[in-house]
């Protein structure tokens, strides 16, 4: 049986370098597993395939995004024989398929959190809002005195599958400007070579975003051919010309490994067969994989006869309810 990943992203905005996401991987499995130590050959040069459907996504406490269906391969990086999902830089996520949004406000968690949250960001205090399928930032010129300026422009991909933020209306301090970055002379191409901005390039007056440098890893490998916005979400798909359709392994929300071999905790699975199920069908997988242990240990594992791991896990969302506000004591 074969994968292949599919993710759909958005992102928005001059300075908008977020993209979905993002997608991630995540997994784990506790009990049955093949191995505990990686064997002393030569390493692992083949790479796990990998599919998501229907996943809310989890990057950091404040940003996720929604994968309506990923296809793709997990890489291992570097010295690694093999993805270690505890370890976020033991490899990418290369894209065949996806489709995968991000809503406005994750958005600029993301740009805030990530893209300009370096020493000396040419940006800050970014806001995004969406209406009828414009883009609209406001922030503030830190660079400038933290002159505020606004932006309306549009999302476009680039044919090597980048994001382009093609600025259509700008103003500073509420007045209209053509040319905002030469007129307040911010150099975004020094700075990205810098390294201050890593993953943006400047074009005139357009921000062209790569989405595989703008997130925080695991990182992603793949084009962007398409981008829509429906509502306050931002949808960006993934493929090429050479992309084929993959089926879906199952039916529900789950994410799904396959083929060689991955580790979690202190586990290595060999050749991999592992799916994480949702729990609660009604709504999406709510996954976070900075906290899959936690996820993993509410619910429960069940092994198919050819030793595969089926791993029903709670949805993050719904390990802590929300706590009664103080003073506000029912029991009495």
């Amino acid at each position: 049986m074969q994968f292949d990943l599919f993710s759909p992203f958005h992102i928005s905005l001059p300075l908008l370098k977020s993209r979905a996401l993002f997608v991630l991987l995540c997994a784990a499995a506790p009990g049955i597993v093949a191995a505990q130590n990686s064997p002393a050959n030569g390493k692992q040069q083949a790479t796990v395939q990998t599919q998501m459907s229907n996943v809310t996504f989890h990057l950091s406490e404040t940003v996720a995004v929604e994968i309506k269906s990923l296809n793709g391969v997990l890489v291992p990086l570097g010295k690694n024989e093999f993805p270690i999902f505890d370890d976020k830089d033991s490899f990418n996520l290369r894209i065949t398929t996806a489709e995968i949004s991000i809503d406005s406000s994750n958005l600029a968690n993301v740009l805030n959190s990530y893209v300009f949250a370096r020493p000396q960001s040419p940006l800050t205090e970014l806001s995004i809002v969406i209406e009828k399928g414009i883009v609209k930032v406001k922030g503030r010129l830190h660079d400038k005195g933290d002159i505020p300026f606004e932006t309306e422009g549009t999302l476009i991909p680039t044919a090597d599958g980048k994001l382009r933020l093609h600025s259509e209306k700008i103003k500073a301090m509420h007045v209209p400007v053509k040319g905002l970055m030469g007129l307040f002379g911010i150099d975004l191409g020094k700075l990205i070579k810098e390294g201050k901005v890593p993953g943006v390039e400047a074009q005139e007056d357009d921000l062209i975003l790569d989405l595989e440098q703008i997130l925080p890893p695991p990182h992603i490998e793949g084009k962007v051919v398409s981008v829509r916005i429906e509502g306050e979400k931002i949808i960006q798909i993934f493929g090429g010309s050479d992309a084929k359709p993959v089926k879906n392994i199952r039916a529900g929300n789950y994410i799904a490994y396959k083929n060689n071999r991955v580790r979690f905790g202190k586990l290595v699975m060999n050749d991999t067969d592992l799916i994480l199920i949702d729990m609660d069908p009604n709504d999406p997988l709510d996954f976070f994989l900075d906290h899959y242990k936690e996820q993993l240990s509410a619910g429960y594992t069940k092994t198919t006869l050819n030793s595969g791991l089926r791993v029903f896990i709670k949805d993050y969302n719904k390990l802590h309810p929300a706590k009664a506000p103080p003073g506000n004591d029912n029991t009495k």
